[in-house]
């Protein structure tokens, strides 16, 4: 789980096997390291560990390869969704008929509807969620066209900007030298724009029922 032990066990296939790292942390297993790779190999190619003809090179070519990396991990969660959500969320009785009740698929298509863009786009940048959102877009039953669409907006700023900001700030001996520090702070970090996000729903609902009153 360790990005810098796994960069270095790789060798000479460090980026293909960080890309398959990333491949699988956004469509299948949510628990392998997402934000701290990137920002990892951002570093190393800053540092000339990771080199395609330079330090500048290196960077572009690995941003571009980790991105389409991103894509295909959620095509693959998205695929793995709309596969199992039908049989498992199915009419039933008991227990599981309550949890597994097709009810839910019926809101939170709803909530796609409504929400989807926004919230490809943000869960990308929380770990964990960004995995767990994908596969639940392809049990909803989001339209594909519009999936890819926003997925890819998110890979992309996901995949190139916590790379570039490992490339330019990895070179900073402070962080270099505190690296661990920095791998949590990035996953704090990770979990602002959901925060600020939901934040800004409550007012909206706070608001909503103010204005309710009022009338």
């Amino acid at each position: 789980m360790d990005p810098e032990f796994l960069i270095n066990a790789m060798g000479n296939w460090a980026l293909w096997g960080c890309a398959l790292v990333i491949f699988a942390e956004c469509g299948l297993f949510s628990i392998l390291p997402g934000d701290s790779l990137l920002f990892t190999v951002g570093m190393f190619a800053a540092l000339g560990s990771i080199s395609f003809g330079g330090p500048m090179p290196t960077l572009v070519v690995s941003a571009l390869v980790l991105t389409c990396a991103a894509i295909a991990g959620n095509v693959a969660g998205y695929w793995l969704g709309t596969v199992v959500g039908p049989p498992i969320f199915r009419p039933r009785d008991g227990l599981m008929g309550k949890v597994l009740d097709p009810k839910h698929v019926a809101r939170t298509h709803v909530f796609f509807d409504r929400h989807g863009p926004k919230a490809l786009i943000l869960a990308r940048f929380v770990p964990i969620v960004r995995t767990i959102v994908t596969l639940v877009a392809g049990v909803a039953g989001m339209p594909f066209r519009r999936f890819i669409s926003y997925t890819a907006i998110g890979g992309a700023l996901w995949g190139v900007g916590v790379t570039t900001l490992g490339y330019f700030l990895g070179r900073v001996d402070l962080i270099r030298d505190h690296i661990d520090a920095v791998l949590v702070l990035i996953v704090l970090v990770s979990l602002v724009p959901m925060g600020i996000e939901f934040a800004l729903q409550r007012l909206k609902a706070r608001k909503g029922e103010s204005e309710g009153v009022a009338a």
